[in-house]
Order: structure tokens, then C-alpha cells, then sequence
């Protein structure tokens, strides 16, 4: 069986999505959110997408309004990674699903520890994130998350895509494999030396440990 699809997310430099890339990273997520460390704006993308190879770009947001998710959408990225806490908010969940398509729409809701996957969020895309729960912010803490729930998310929902994220890195990916059997996985803080910087070391040691 060949290994998890993977998306290496937070990527500020292009010499970073390059070295993703040449390990076996299929996805490069950038992250339009102001308030993230890893930031960066829609023509910083454009400046470090030109020197990329052939992957897809991943768009990461937090609850963006309909007229800067169209800013994105005319930026050219292939999928559309939005976080968000208001589940129940079926006008804006219609909106976006039907501006960028369900296909290319990516949903991360945040759901607190214990809390039942919302079924009503299936009519609007095949495609879920999972990440840790992080009571002040949205991903991005470095912590692992509930891993065997998560197995049984795609055990119960074959039929959706389910994402892995949250505090992956080198010495614990094995575990993760282990207990959530993702079949695609999505690491960021993990792999970094500083926020938004890759670390070349642990890139590798992550890649090789998925591909040994």
C-alpha cells in the first residue's frame, strides 16, 4: 500500500514548497490568514508560486468573506482550505461551496473535544480537515489531536475525504499512522525551525519516515 497523500501548509518561501515538493509533497498550503504567523499576502503568493513545480495550491483562510475568497479564487489556487466555527451558518457554507465548487473546497470546522461530527456540513463538500482544537485560534498550535477518533470519522464516512492535521512531525508520524490511518495528512508547525520557515532537516526525516 503506498503512503498518505500529504500537504505541507504554511509555506512562506519558495526555496521551502521546492524541497516539499521534491520529497513527495503533492499539496502546498498557503495561509491568507492575518492573524496567522505564517501569513502571507495574495501577492506574496504570486511572487513565490512562479518558481514552484507542478503541485496543487492550497489556499488557507479563516471564515473569509465571499468577496476575498473571489480574490483568491482569481489568484489561481487549486483548492480552498476555510476554517470556521459557525457550523450551522448554511447561507455562507452555500455561498462559498458554490463560488469555488465542492470539489475544490476543503472545510476545517473548529468542534471542541467530544463534540459529534456535523452531517449536515456533507451537502457542501466531499473534503474535511480535521485539526486539533485550539480554543484561541484556528490549527496552527502544534499539539496532536484525537487520532483514533479521527479513524473512526473515515471508517464511518469512507465515502468523504478525510484530512489528518495537527502537530504532525517526524517523531511522532508513525504514530499517527499507526492509530488514525490517515489516508491524507496535512503538517505545518511541525516541520518548521520558525514560523513559516521550514526546517530542511526534519522535512527529510518526516518524508523519510512516510517513505522509508
Amino acid at each position: 500500500m503506498s503512503g498518505p497523500r500529504v500537504k505541507i501548509c504554511g509555506i512562506t518561501r519558495g526555496v521551502d514548497g521546492r524541497l516539499a515538493v521534491s520529497l513527495g509533497a503533492s499539496y502546498l498550503g498557503f495561509i491568507l490568514y492575518s492573524k496567522s504567523p505564517r501569513a502571507i499576502s495574495l501577492d506574496e503568493f504570486a511572487s513565490i508560486e512562479e518558481s514552484l513545480p507542478d503541485s496543487f495550491r492550497v489556499a488557507v483562510d479563516v471564515s473569509p468573506s465571499i468577496e476575498r475568497l473571489r480574490d483568491q479564487v482569481l489568484a489561481g489556487f487549486d483548492y480552498f482550505q476555510i476554517h470556521f466555527s459557525d457550523i450551522h451558518n448554511a447561507e455562507y457554507l452555500t455561498d462559498i461551496s458554490q463560488l469555488v465548487g465542492r470539489d475544490r473546497l476543503w472545510l476545517a470546522p473548529k468542534l471542541a473535544p467530544g463534540t459529534l461530527f456535523p452531517e449536515s456540513l456533507f451537502e457542501y463538500t466531499n473534503t474535511f480537515l480535521i485539526d486539533t482544537y485550539h480554543a484561541e485560534g484556528y490549527g496552527g498550535s502544534g499539539k496532536t489531536g484525537d487520532w483514533v477518533g479521527f479513524d473512526r470519522l473515515q471508517s464511518d464516512y469512507p465515502e468523504k475525504t478525510w484530512i489528518l492535521a495537527g502537530g504532525l512531525n517526524p517523531e511522532n508520524v508513525l504514530d499517527a499512522l499507526n492509530l488514525a490511518h490517515p489516508r491524507f495528512m496535512d503538517a505545518s508547525s511541525g516541520l518548521e525551525s520558525s514560523p513559516g520557515i521550514k526546517d530542511e532537516d526534519k522535512l527529510r526525516a518526516f518524508f523519510g519516515k512516510l517513505n522509508p
